[in-house]
């Protein structure tokens, strides 16, 4: 059974970092999505950081996935 549970994987200061990781994990077949896509542009930077959330189930792929870019 697949666990729906969101987790962070990563948190980014720009949406363009968050995006090119969720790039890469789309084309590994792992589900994504950003949160705070809009308000990492608003606020001043470090102050609401763009955050790649993933399955919990797929964290540790996803996070070795990106260790390995």
């Amino acid at each position: 059974m697949q666990d729906d549970t969101l987790v962070v994987l990563a948190e980014y200061n720009t949406v363009t970092e968050a995006e090119i990781a969720k790039s890469m994990l789309d084309s590994a077949g792992i589900w994504s999505t950003i949160r705070n896509e809009y308000m990492s542009a608003i606020y001043p930077i470090g102050t609401m950081p763009a955050q790649v959330v993933v399955r919990a189930d797929e964290l540790e792929k996803a996070r070795t996935l990106l260790q390995h870019r």
